[in-house]
């Protein structure tokens, strides 16, 4: 038998390709789409997810928005939703502490009223939550919170031109209506758009937020722990053993948080205010225009809206400031009451129930609960037969 000359052995390349005609191709892009699109539905099943009385959103996961719209589609059809921002959620106090507890308490139940509050949200943001991951919202109450706090001035107003970074960028309109300081780079803005609309993006930025702690796998993997020379505790651990497949709940003691905390304090000895706010017209503030498109499109959904506008810390304002508060105020409230939205402005809270300028402390929610039980427009609310 004829052996081959080496030459032609040496020359001849080792090929191992397989090469996919349209039909292959057709064939993987189907199982592909059906494993992005079946994963966030069946990580449902397979993750464990305890609520139960006083929940709320981790602060951890206040920006896992998928784990939001989850939460809302677990609520029962007769709950009453108290949506909005740190104040709603409970910035100084534990979930057993905050508006919905108290609530709760003064109906006599203990889960009617639902704390579907995020921290560090504010109506520009709360738009787009309401808009992409507040679907399942459709045809119930909904209490929502008015706080004033965000037209106190152009920069917390995000009218102001000199760039400003602030939470929840993701959700803000990324390119109409225009928010001057936000100079994010289209590439930024692109993927905050794909990702609300594409459910499995949703799903990933879940697991970055619950497990890797708001960090992709690879930026968890080369973290950097203090020291000389720096450490990589993570560079060695396995990113699956992260996955518990338990969303992690709120810490049971926070020092940040509760009457034991070195937070939950009055904001001042005395009731003697000296700040001075750059109030923001509302025919000019970009979070107004946007408190009245969130409330457009719950209406929209068929949702009954009552609007609770306050309490914010007058005592904190120096007196002169105060006329153009309530001058705002009454603007609000004139709107609301020309387009029959249901609202109560309760009375500003004693003074040493606050712990800041628009956050109440425990008692301070308390006796908000309270007043609003109390208040004949939120009754008619209640019991509108």
């Amino acid at each position: 038998m004829a052996k081959a000359h080496p030459a032609l052995v040496q020359e001849s390349p080792f090929v191992n390709e397989v090469r996919l005609n349209a039909r292959l191709w057709a064939l993987v892009i189907g199982v592909v789409l059906v494993l992005v699109t079946l994963t966030p539905l069946l990580w449902k099943r397979v993750e464990r997810f305890d609520t139960g009385p006083d929940y709320r959103i981790p602060y951890a996961l206040s920006k896992d928005y998928w784990l939001y719209q989850r939460r809302l589609q677990q609520l029962a059809s007769t709950s009453i939703v108290v949506l909005g921002d740190s104040v709603v959620w409970g910035e100084y106090v534990l979930p057993d502490g905050t508006w919905s507890h108290f609530l709760n308490r003064e109906s006599g139940g203990t889960n009617l009223f639902v704390n579907t509050g995020v921290n560090g949200l504010f109506p520009l943001a709360l738009e787009g939550l309401v808009r992409w991951y507040g679907q399942s919202l459709r045809h119930r109450k909904v209490l929502l919170h008015c706080n004033v706090l965000w037209m106190t001035s152009p920069k917390v107003d995000l009218s102001s031109g000199k760039e400003e970074r602030f939470n929840h960028a993701a959700l803000v309109p990324q390119f109409s209506p225009r928010i001057p300081c936000y100079r994010a780079d289209a590439s930024e803005r692109l993927n905050a758009i794909v990702e609300r609309n594409v459910p499995f993006l949703e799903w990933v930025s879940h697991l970055q937020n619950a497990y890797f702690g708001q960090k992709s796998i690879p930026k968890w993997t080369l973290e950097e722990e203090n020291g000389d020379p720096p450490r990589y505790p993570n560079a060695y651990r396995n990113p699956f053993s992260q996955i518990k497949l338990t969303v992690p709940a709120e810490p049971l003691s926070d020092a940040e948080r509760g009457p034991n905390s070195a937070r939950h304090k009055p904001w001042a000895t005395d009731a003697t205010g000296t700040a001075r706010f750059d109030w923001v017209a509302l025919d000019k503030s970009l979070q107004w225009h946007a408190f009245q498109r969130v409330i457009e499109i719950l209406r929209e959904r068929g949702n009954d809206v009552l609007v609770v506008l306050g309490p914010f810390n007058e005592h904190i304002m120096a007196q002169e400031n105060r006329p153009a508060y309530r001058r705002i105020q009454d603007d609000v409230a004139g709107w609301l009451s020309m387009n029959r939205i249901p609202h109560v402005a309760p009375e500003p809270l004693p003074s040493e129930l606050y712990a800041d300028g628009s956050h109440p402390l425990t008692q301070g929610y308390q006796l908000l609960a309270k007043r609003l039980y109390s208040d004949p427009a939120f009754q008619k609310w209640m019991n509108p037969k």
